[in-house]
């Protein structure tokens, strides 16, 4: 089990560096660079002004020497300005004290990167990356948790009473129900929510159709929209991979046996058939997570929640590299941590593979 996961932390460590290389690449290629630079000086400013600012701060350095400073495994950059001051990545120069030439100052020239702390400087927010993202990611958390309060044990609940009984009336109308859920995207359930119970228009004002409250106070009136537009997306495709894994284990020679030696129905259901049922759909669920956080951007716009997939829009959107290299960096992580625990979950509910 220790080799298991060894392997699986050492493929974890070298997929995270591979996928925020290239997303580091992305996001500093020349035109992103140069709108950065416009951005802070202005839009009418020349080409030589850019390629002056951008070697001032440290955007000229070749690109594996950038990534490993983003990193941490090397010195940060350093300038010195006209004054004779020495600034860099880890002394921004907005931090230093007035300049006395009479003190000597510090050597800029440190370890400043993620590996230490370090996401950087969000130029949308004006705020520390790593402020702006675990504030979104935990809004986006809270956010998961109920979803998957009522998503997971309801996905579960239809799967496993439609494929009791492949084909009966009840396995019909619960089919139905998920197919349509897994269809209607949430922008349209959302929408149809809000008109239906949060509006005017039809008269049934039982919740709030804004969700921004819901960041500093959740309730029922408003965080139920939100929730339930979310958990009704992701219900039916995990209830109809619980049902087709439940129709596969009715079916099992195993399971023929036992009926013919007299076991009750409830019990065959609970003790032979859901355990084995549930291996396919713990994967989907572990799936689930990471479109949780990067994939409720819609639903978070639709209800005014500022969580994490709304950072992610506003970084791609205003071209904010440093926040939007942080949010990468947390979604490759959990995407990872995700895939891990399905591996080990995988291990425990199939004994073949921990035979194996």
């Amino acid at each position: 089990m220790l080799r298991f996961l060894a392997s699986r932390v050492a493929t974890m460590l070298i997929t995270a560096l591979c996928l925020t290389f290239i997303v580091f690449f992305l996001t500093n290629l020349g035109p992103n660079l140069e709108k950065i630079a416009k951005s802070e000086l202005g839009s009418r400013i020349t080409d030589e002004e850019v390629a002056s600012w951008l070697d001032r701060n440290g955007y000229s350095d070749p690109l594996f020497q950038r990534y490993g400073q983003w990193l941490g495994v090397l010195p940060g950059w350093t300038h010195t300005n006209d004054e004779g001051r020495r600034f860099g990545r880890c002394m921004p120069l907005e931090g230093l004290a007035p300049y006395d030439p009479t003190v000597s100052e510090p050597d800029p020239a440190t370890f400043c990167g993620v590996m230490q702390g370090d996401w950087g400087w969000s130029t949308v927010f004006r705020k520390d990356v790593g402020e702006v993202v675990w504030r979104g990611l935990a809004l986006t958390g809270k956010l998961m948790f109920w979803v998957t309060l009522v998503m997971v044990p309801g996905a579960l609940i239809i799967g496993v009473l439609a494929g009791m009984k492949e084909g009966s009336r009840l396995d019909r109308t619960l089919s139905t129900f998920s197919i349509v859920t897994t269809a209607t995207p949430e922008y349209v359930s959302g929408v149809v929510f809000i008109t239906v119970f949060a509006s005017s228009a039809v008269g049934l004002r039982w919740f709030n159709g804004s969700a921004t409250s819901a960041m500093d106070d959740a309730t029922f009136l408003n965080f139920t929209l939100p929730v339930l537009t979310i958990a009704l997306y992701g219900m039916g495709y995990i209830a109809r991979m619980t049902r087709a894994s439940m129709t596969e284990v009715m079916t099992a020679q195993y399971i023929r046996t036992a009926r013919l030696k007299g076991v009750s129905f409830r019990n065959i259901v609970m003790k032979h058939a859901l355990r084995n049922a549930l291996i396919a759909p713990f994967t989907v669920i572990m799936l689930q997570f990471p479109w949780l956080l990067n994939g409720v951007v819609i639903v978070e716009t639709l209800f005014n929640y500022k969580g994490f997939g709304w950072t992610l829009v506003e970084a791609a959107g205003n071209n904010d590299i440093e926040l939007l290299l942080g949010v990468s960096v947390v979604s490759v992580l959990v995407v990872l941590v995700t895939q891990l625990i399905s591996d080990i979950g995988y291990v425990y509910l199939n004994p073949r593979i921990r035979i194996s």
